[in-house]
């Protein structure tokens, strides 16, 4: 790299089930690189199995960042993201090593691209309120009850967006003020590397859904057909801590509010495993509507043949270039 050079940054980006762990590992296999995670679950202690967290040895291969770093009971924003990132990504770079940012957040990569404006942090206490106020009135009450105070925020959600309806009266509730009066909408300062965002994308939609039914299977079922040690296993010793429900942020992870419900006996596990596998669905389909969003992005069929190479040698040329 040129010493006149700016920086360079890899985001590898792709829905749940896309391959970006093992693409960035291929990477780090043949260029000194350090692994920053941009996803919102992988922050939390204490849940390997239904947030599909790298392996141990996966791990030792390449040093990983923003792993492990927050208690369930916490919570943490995309400026926190932000902030923790830039500080990471200058050191990496002082270590003479190349930045892998990897995960399927987009609104974290959005935070660091665009900047966020200043919002109040999540309140698990008073989350949990509004929750219970919502199983007793209904999403759509809610949603009435942000329109008269909100008028602008309510007018852009559907009735039924439950998460971004409680954001929104938990931002009035704990600012006094609403959230489009708080943003502002201000470009952040520019980046001091340059950004090579490479999106893993499914050509064929059905190939990705095979996978994530399968990889939720392997996340609920052992070898012998069984749930001792998968993540019903996992989501009982969160719930065996006594501090945790399902208003905080790491129990509406994808998996673990469907294996809450279903140890609360509202369903059985053919439907645990039913719920879990569309609540993913649901997720990729977000993450793929983020990413269409972004038209500088370089498309990689995450369903074709040896796309970790195909990363590689797009990574690789990229960096022979400066």
């Amino acid at each position: 790299m040129r010493k006149n050079a700016r920086p360079l940054v890899i985001s590898i980006m792709g829905p749940t089930a896309s391959g970006k762990t093992a693409a960035a590992l291929e990477i780090a296999r043949h260029i000194p690189s350090e692994i920053i995670s941009v996803d919102s679950a992988l922050v939390y202690r204490e849940m390997d199995i239904g947030t599909a967290k790298p392996t141990k040895e996966e791990r030792a291969a390449a040093p990983h960042h923003l792993i492990d770093i927050i208690e369930p009971t916490q919570s943490y924003s995309a400026m926190q993201f932000r902030d923790d990132a830039l500080k990471l990504t200058e050191g990496i770079h002082a270590r003479g090593k190349l930045v892998l940012m990897v995960g399927g957040t987009m609104l974290y990569f959005k935070a660091l691209k665009d900047g966020l404006d200043a919002l109040p942090q999540a309140d698990p206490e008073l989350r949990a309120k509004l929750d219970a106020e919502a199983a007793i009135i209904g999403m759509p009450a809610m949603h009435a009850k942000l329109a008269q105070l909100d008028p602008i925020t309510a007018a852009r959600l559907k009735p039924n967006d439950s998460q971004r309806i409680q954001r929104a009266l938990e931002i009035i509730a704990l600012s006094g003020q609403t959230m489009s009066s708080l943003l502002t909408n201000t470009p952040a300062p520019e980046l001091p590397f340059d950004v090579l965002p490479i999106a893993l994308e499914p050509s064929d939609r059905s190939v990705l859904h095979k996978r994530i039914e399968r990889r939720f299977d392997q996340m609920l079922y052992s070898e012998g057909g069984g749930v001792q040690g998968g993540l019903i296993a996992e989501v009982e010793a969160l719930r065996a801590r006594g501090d945790l429900h399902l208003g905080l942020p790491s129990m509406r992870c994808v998996g673990y509010r469907q294996t809450w419900e279903y140890l609360d006996g509202m369903y059985d596990l053919a439907t645990l495993r039913e719920k879990g596998i569309i609540a993913t669905r649901q997720l990729a389909k977000r993450q793929l509507t983020w990413l269409r969003s972004m038209p500088e992005r370089i498309v990689i069929d995450c369903t074709g043949d040896n796309v970790s190479q195909t990363v590689l040698d797009t990574v690789a040329k990229a960096c022979s270039n400066r």
